[in-house]
């Protein structure tokens, strides 16, 4: 496999019932150490790409949820309907962002995050890598 992704990339929940194809590279890969977050990925962190809505295709059925962050920020997010895997978030108060759960995509290799936030509620045995930007909450 070479080094280089290759655009479209496909994608789907753990069932198939949603697929979908991401058209171009993310914007920023980040690591969300939040608590919210590793409840929704039952480990340490969350994995999020931010990409442009444009760049999406989906297919088949969504359900949608949503929270109110302690920001006050409304917090949506896209799942399947079938087998619960969440797919993205989204901000309303950011139309036309996607932040893209990445790990179900078919070449992971863009997985790469170059940003850690909310490390002030990180598990202490998290070592985040030199270089990389680190926020204490949300920039």
């Amino acid at each position: 496999m070479s080094d280089v992704v290759q655009y479209p990339v496909n994608g789907s929940c753990q069932c198939g019932a949603v697929t979908y194809q991401l058209h171009a590279a993310p914007k920023a890969v980040m690591a969300c150490h939040c608590r919210e977050c590793q409840k929704l990925s039952t480990s340490a962190f969350s994995i999020t790409a931010i990409v442009d809505e444009a760049d999406l295709t989906f297919n088949g059925p969504l359900s949608h949820w949503s929270r109110v962050a302690a920001s006050g920020n409304v917090n949506g997010a896209a799942f399947c309907p079938a087998c619960g895997n969440r797919l993205y978030h989204y901000s309303p108060a950011q139309p036309g962002i996607i932040k893209l759960k990445p790990s179900n995509l078919d070449d992971t290799r863009m997985i790469n995050p170059t940003r850690h936030v909310w490390v002030s509620e990180k598990q202490d045995w998290v070592q985040i890598p030199e270089g990389v930007e680190v926020f204490e909450y949300q920039p």
